[in-house]
């Protein structure tokens, strides 16, 4: 008997209780649940009273609404189911095909993508999903080759660091400083003067700004240590402005030490005008040789947008002279811009001051940005170059398939 009576518990409390939750009969409940409960000692015990018979009735209609409800929920959810995996037999197939589909994708991917409206709007969900999936693993697998040079660096590091502690390299490294900033002091009375315009601070991002001062401190630790140094003028430099802010950051208390000159003044103010030479890749005018008496200028600038004409306005406003490496000259160029670095523009004047070669100063220009060097003659050049944009951009075959269909059309005319 109370085996009977916890089985009706239970069955009460997993079908009924929630039916009833639903339609708001909660005070009819206890009597339902006490009806049923007490349906076994009706059979044996004529003697109850009326008001605790059982209604059978209700009771049909609660377990016939609560296996249509369950019913429906497993009709839906093999429906669900079975066009997810329909889903992803198409995508199998498209990934065979060769179109740009991810290799892991998520239910709820899944479901965004057969909620699509058309197929080319699938299309690009996915190929949206792909360019997602191929920069993560890239930027995890540019993450690990980082953490392996980093390991390679500290156990050299640590492998280096007993014949660091010897004096011999401690004096020696201690002598070469002192060289260096002997041939910077001397530099800063009869050196070439070499410009740095830090008037950029508008046109730039707070990112691209702590950029740009990266890379003159590495132009400025590349200048230090050549033969024979610039004199370096940082001009345009105001005390509160962001490359301030920069500069002490990355050098601290050596700032007030380092040897060179910065200033707020424009260089205009300080030097004669016929004597400066505007360096920027946006000139007309290209460079030919390294004059040592004349004062270049580099816009102290890093854009990722690459702002063409900015440097070359401000050039133009100030009456001064333009000049652009002669990269075209020397270099088999690819396509993109011919923007360089802080530091690659360092180390291309300063072999161009030392030696004169333009081969040798551009060997410092990335290698990715152009295909090699110059020898053979201009014709043959463009020749080149032409075939290499037509590999590159398809433009060959697009002239073979207009060639193609000129020819198939004047065929089905003659017929």
């Amino acid at each position: 008997m109370q085996s009977a009576n916890m089985l009706l518990k239970k069955i009460i409390r997993s079908s009924v209780l929630p039916f009833v939750a639903q339609h708001g009969m909660k005070k009819d409940l206890f009597p339902l649940s006490r009806t049923l409960s007490l349906s076994l000692c009706l059979k044996q015990d004529n003697s109850c009273s009326p008001s605790e018979k059982l209604d059978l009735d209700a009771w049909k209609k609660v377990m016939k609404s609560a296996l249509r409800e369950e019913a429906s929920e497993t009709v839906s959810e093999s429906k669900e189911l079975s066009a997810l995996a329909a889903a992803r037999e198409i995508l199998e197939m498209w990934r065979l095909a060769g179109r740009l589909v991810p290799e892991n994708i998520s239910e709820e991917q899944l479901k965004t993508f057969m909620e699509c409206p058309s197929k080319s709007a699938k299309k690009k969900y996915l190929k949206f999903l792909y360019q997602k999936e191929l920069y993560k693993k890239n930027y995890k697998r540019k993450m690990d080759e980082k953490r392996e040079r980093r390991l390679e660096t500290q156990e050299q590091a640590s492998e280096t660091d007993e014949t660091k502690r010897s004096s011999f390299v401690c004096l020696w490294s201690s002598s070469m400083d002192r060289a260096y900033n002997w041939r910077v002091a001397q530099s800063m009375i009869f050196g070439q003067p070499l410009v740095f315009d830090m008037s950029y601070e508008k046109d730039m991002s707070i990112r691209e700004v702590a950029n740009t001062v990266r890379q003159l401190v590495l132009s400025e630790a590349s200048n230090r240590r050549s033969v024979d140094p610039f004199h370096i003028h940082f001009c345009n430099l105001k005390e509160d402005s962001l490359y301030h802010k920069e500069l002490i950051k990355n050098y601290r208390e050596a700032w007030s030490k380092l040897l060179i000159t910065a200033t707020d003044q424009c260089y205009t103010e300080i030097f004669p005008k016929d004597k400066l030479i505007y360096l920027t890749a946006d000139s007309p005018k290209v460079m030919k040789t390294f004059d040592h008496n004349k004062i270049y200028i580099i816009g102290s600038m890093v854009d990722r947008s690459i702002k063409t004409g900015v440097s070359l306005a401000r050039a133009k406003r100030l009456g001064l002279e333009t000049a652009a490496l002669p990269l075209e000259k020397y270099l088999l160029w690819n396509t993109g811009a011919k923007n360089l670095t802080l530091d690659q523009m360092m180390h291309i004047l300063l072999t161009l001051k030392d030696t004169g070669d333009w081969k040798k100063a551009l060997e410092f220009v990335p290698k990715r940005k152009y295909c090699g060097f110059v020898s053979k003659p201009v014709h043959e050049l463009k020749k080149n170059l032409k075939l290499i944009n037509a590999l590159k951009l398809g433009r060959r075959q697009e002239e073979l398939r207009k060639q193609f269909a000129k020819n198939y059309s004047k065929k089905l005319t003659q017929k």
